[in-house]
């Protein structure tokens, strides 16, 4: 994993083969959006939006152009709609696009792949094809691979897997104030989906107790069911709980990560140094000859702590022993660099700080 943007532009050998497609591992509300709008907007990338999300067993082309942010979405503008590349994997007569599976959805944290993994491999590997065959990069922008990062890298070696790590805290606040605000509860619920679904994981389930999450009491259900009953309980679910569980898939994430990304992206290194939005500009031209700038990134942390007064009904002041537990559950893992475990330290110490003023 490289966490030395200037010294990973030149670490490349001059004669070696570019990667030929681009994957983003972020989570919800990571600005992994914003990311991925600054590689789509280059003419030789095309830009996949959200490959597993669940909305495209369902879409049609009739449905593309609606597909863009919405005022509370806090994304930025697109030049074209969120699903634009995936036109030619409709069909005008039916609804999905093709080779995909409502199974690919649910993240896995499994260390070897599970039965739908070939499939998804084949989904992935057609659109990636498609892509390269008109002599353009596929940048697949992912929330739904953290745990599934390990499988992927494996299965496609010819592609630039890059993390995208933003502080906890400023995170789940962005999720919690849509709750808060809009009644849109889709941010809070997704921990619970993912964990409950993955709770007969030895490494999900110790995640789990170290965090003290307290997960809905649901009976086995399919996971389309469990998926809507935990959206409901997601709606009244208390802030402490909502903030552990959050933690608990944020520290399961990182650990994917530092098992090792070929780039790390820090949010918030990002949006203060210009230095560094240069740097990370050229190890993607070195790894894959895409040149994304960076450099209108924004200060998410002063936007973090302007919005700590709509912060209520959540004791930040108690969430230091959360923070402390998750990154001792991530030390007590092997085999993670020792740099990338300084970031994830880095990134509680702010979180620390962000949520002290919670109330």
């Amino acid at each position: 994993m490289s966490l030395s943007h200037d010294a990973s532009a030149n670490d490349a050998a001059p004669n070696s083969p570019l990667k030929q497609a681009v994957f983003l591992h972020t989570g919800w509300r990571s600005a992994g959006t914003w990311v991925w709008s600054r590689l789509r907007e280059l003419e030789r990338a095309a830009g996949f939006y959200e490959p597993l999300s669940n909305v495209l067993a369902d879409l049609k082309l009739a449905d593309v152009p609606a597909s863009r942010p919405t005022l509370t979405s806090g994304h930025p503008p697109l030049a074209a709609p969120y699903f634009d590349e995936y036109r030619p994997f409709l069909r005008e007569d039916s609804r999905g696009v093709a080779g995909y599976d409502k199974r690919f959805s649910i993240d896995r944290f499994t260390r070897e792949p599970d039965a739908t993994f070939p499939s998804l491999q084949a989904y992935l590997r057609a659109l990636s094809q498609h892509t390269i065959g008109q002599g353009r990069v596929p940048v697949f922008k992912f929330c739904r691979t953290g745990g599934r990062l390990r499988w992927l890298k494996r299965a496609f070696a010819d592609a630039l897997h890059v993390g995208v790590l933003r502080n906890p805290a400023s995170q789940f606040a962005s999720g919690w104030l849509l709750r808060q605000q809009w009644s849109n509860a889709f941010f809070v619920a997704a921990p619970f989906r993912v964990l409950g679904l993955n709770q007969m994981n030895p490494l999900v389930r110790e995640a789990i107790g170290v965090c003290g999450v307290r997960l809905p009491p649901l009976p086995s259900m399919p996971d389309d069911a469990y998926a809507v009953a935990c959206e409901q309980f997601a709606r009244t679910v208390d802030s402490d709980n909502a903030y552990r569980a959050f933690i608990a898939l944020w520290i399961l994430c990182a650990l994917r990560m530092g098992e090792g990304v070929d780039l790390l992206i820090d949010i918030e290194r990002l949006g203060e140094s210009r230095d560094y939005a240069a740097s990370l500009r050229a190890a993607f031209d070195a790894q894959c000859g895409l040149s994304p700038d960076f450099t209108s990134a924004r200060d998410l942390v002063v936007e973090t702590r302007r919005s700590a007064a709509r912060m209520t009904g959540i004791d930040g002041g108690a969430l230091r022993a959360v923070h402390s537990a998750a990154l001792k559950f991530l030390k007590a893992q092997a085999g993670i660099d020792a740099a990338f475990v300084e970031v994830v330290r880095q990134k509680m110490v702010l979180a620390n700080e962000l949520t002290e003023t919670w109330r």
